[in-house]
C-alpha cells in the first residue's frame, strides 16, 4: 500500500534507535481489534484499495484463526500502524496469501517447509509521516515471527510498486504474479525470501532487526501454539528491546 514504505528513502542509520519508542500490542480484547479493524479502513480506503463500506471496518476469517497474530503498533501510545502475521505449516494450511497462491506454496509444505506470511500492512496517513522509520519497525514484525518459528521462508503479497522496499529489506524476490485477493481492488503479488540464507546480511544492514528470545516470546508465544516444535533462534539485538505491553 502506498505510505511511508512507498515513500521514504532506506536510511538504516537514520535513528540510533528506531525501536526506542515503540510499543508492539497483540491484539486480544475487541476493543483493541476493532481499532485495528477501523485503521484498515481508513487506509485502504484513503488509496482506493477498497470500496466504501457502511461497517468502515475490514475484517476476514484469518483475523482470529489460530495461527494467525494481529498487533497494532504504537508509539508514544498511540496507534500507528498494523500488521498481522499468520504461520504456515504442512498441517495448518490457511493464510491471505496461501488463498490465493495455494499451487505455489503448497510444493513447500509438502516438503515439510515452515512459511511466514505478513498481510494487512496498515499505517494511520497522517501519523507515518511523524515517524519515516514505521514501515521498517512495523514490517519487523515478520522477521522476529520467521525467527521464533525457525522459517524457512518469509512472504509478502504486496501490490507491484511495493516490491522495491521488500527486495531492499529483506531481498526478497517475485514468486507469483499479481492476482486479485477477495475484498481487494488492487492485486498483489508473492514476494518471498528464503529466510536462513539471508538472515544474517539483513541483521548487517539494519541492526535493529535483531531480537531477544524473550522479545519474541512475549510476541508470539502460545499455550497451545500452532506449530509447538518451532525452535527460537538465538539472536539478541544491539539495541534497546521495546517494552511489551
Amino acid at each position: 500500500m502506498r505510505l511511508a514504505a512507498e515513500s521514504t528513502a532506506l536510511i538504516p542509520e537514520r535513528s540510533t534507535d528506531p525501536l526506542e519508542y515503540v510499543d508492539y500490542r497483540l491484539a486480544t480484547t475487541p476493543e483493541e481489534k476493532d481499532k485495528i479493524y477501523r485503521l484498515r479502513y481508513r487506509a485502504y480506503l484513503r488509496e482506493g484499495a477498497i470500496l466504501p463500506s457502511p461497517s468502515e471496518r475490514v475484517i476476514d476469517q484469518h483475523d482470529d484463526a489460530p495461527n494467525s497474530w494481529t498487533f497494532g503498533i504504537y508509539i508514544h501510545g498511540e496507534l500507528y500502524s498494523s500488521l498481522r502475521v499468520t504461520l504456515l505449516t504442512s498441517e495448518s494450511r490457511s493464510s491471505p496469501s496461501y488463498e490465493i497462491f495455494d499451487e505455489i506454496l503448497d510444493p513447500e509444505l509438502d516438503r515439510g517447509r515452515i512459511i511466514v506470511d505478513p498481510t494487512r500492512f496498515v499505517a494511520d496517513p497522517e501519523k507515518a509521516r511523524r515517524f519515516p522509520e514505521l514501515p521498517y519497525v512495523t514490517v519487523r514484525l515478520g522477521w522476529l515471527a520467521c525467527g521464533y518459528f525457525n522459517a524457512d521462508l518469509g512472504l509478502a503479497s504486496v501490490r507491484p510498486e511495493h516490491r522495491a522496499f521488500y527486495r531492499k529489506v529483506f531481498l526478497q524476490e517475485p514468486l507469483g504474479e499479481p492476482r486479485i485477493y477477495s475484498g481487494l481492488l488492487k492485486p498483489v503479488g508473492l514476494m518471498a525470501a528464503q529466510y536462513p540464507a539471508i538472515r544474517e546480511k539483513v541483521f548487517q544492514r539494519f541492526p535493529y532487526m535483531r531480537s531477544s528470545a524473550f522479545e519474541r516470546r512475549m510476541l508470539f508465544e502460545r499455550k497451545n501454539p500452532p506449530h509447538s516444535d518451532a525452535v527460537v533462534s538465538p539472536f539478541e539485538r544491539t539495541s534497546i528491546v521495546p517494552q511489551q505491553s
